[in-house]
């Protein structure tokens, strides 16, 4: 899967001179500038309806509607076995196994922002781990693990992934002895690992620059080990980018998660996923084009409203950028 490009913000150092400059707390500076942009703020505030809805958005939903997840909805099919549209008693229809789906549709948005969240977490532990240490120390080290990242860049990765889970999916006891099982595990593990190559060759390239400055060289000379020059002096300066970045992954993790969703591949029941339910929507488009518009909706929002924050974060945190 490809990941949208990102300018590498610039590091907390500036942030502070251009706080000396200008008087203001850091916070108070990124807040003015935050405010400005109107369409980060509506991505901000579609987000937090996201995170409203994937917490309790499906038991709500499931309440009013009187409906459970997997309840299969009386008279939710016509004579000719095609699912009724949206209705009375049916907010966005029924889908092919007569489930109302707009309590699907609101379990599905739990499963792809635990999916986005989880495998970014994971994947920004381990490309900022991998990043520090192959830019901090240089050497045979930045040589490996850089190639490392290289390699895996240079995959296909989606094609990969397919066989990874198709492969860990024959059986129910999963692969590596039982180690990995399928299901929402399984889909966190191999989007985690394609996708934290990116953020170590960030992470690795802030770092090359930081270990030059003055205040690193300041450090060493007091006497500072290694870690705490890591710790105190580097780490601070990539919150900024991390945060940037890590706002911009998530939407393509979730994406991620629903190509192997609609390959049959990923969520599977009586879980359910936009994927999975665009995945089961396929032969019916034609006739039930409500099967993909809401879900297909879902996705589009999510995926705007995130690189709409994501944006925002990164121009708020760029004291160069000019509004």
């Amino acid at each position: 899967m490809s990941t949208p490009a990102v300018s590498t913000p610039t590091s907390a150092v500036d942030v502070s001179i251009a706080v000396e400059s200008t008087g203001k707390h850091p916070a108070r500076l990124f807040w003015e500038r935050f405010r400005q942009d109107k369409a980060a703020l509506i991505g901000a505030l579609v987000v937090l309806v996201l995170i409203f809805v994937a917490i309790i958005g499906g038991p709500i939903a499931a309440h009013v509607t009187g409906h459970g997840l997997n309840d299969i909805v009386p008279d939710s099919q016509d004579e000719f076995g095609i699912p009724v549209g949206p209705q009375r008693g049916l907010i966005f229809g029924a889908d092919a196994s007569g489930h109302d789906l707009f309590v699907r549709v609101m379990y599905g948005a739990r499963t792809s922002l635990i999916v986005g969240l989880v495998a970014t977490a994971f994947a920004v532990f381990i490309g900022l781990v991998v990043g520090l240490i192959a830019g901090y120390f240089g050497s045979w080290l930045d040589t490996v693990l850089s190639r490392s990242a290289d390699v895996l860049l240079a995959l296909p990765q989606l094609l990969i992934a397919v066989g990874m889970v198709a492969a860990c999916s024959v059986t129910k006891e999963g692969c590596l002895g039982g180690l990995v099982k399928p299901g929402l595990g399984l889909v966190v593990i191999v989007i985690t690992l394609f996708s934290w190559s990116y953020i170590a060759r960030i992470v690795r390239g802030l770092t090359l620059s930081l270990r030059q400055k003055e205040f690193v060289e300041s450090a060493r000379s007091l006497g500072a080990t290694n870690g705490r020059i890591i710790r105190g002096e580097i780490l601070p300066n990539l919150v900024g980018p991390i945060i940037v970045y890590s706002t911009l992954l998530i939407p393509t993790n979730i994406l991620f998660e629903a190509a192997l969703s609609y390959l049959g591949l990923g969520i599977q029941a009586p879980q359910t996923s936009w994927g999975q339910i665009l995945s089961q929507a396929t032969d019916l488009y034609n006739v039930a084009s409500w099967l993909m518009i809401f879900p297909g909706a879902a996705l589009v929002i999510t995926t705007l409203a995130f690189n709409l924050l994501g944006d925002g974060l990164r121009d708020a945190l760029d004291v160069r950028s000019e509004r």
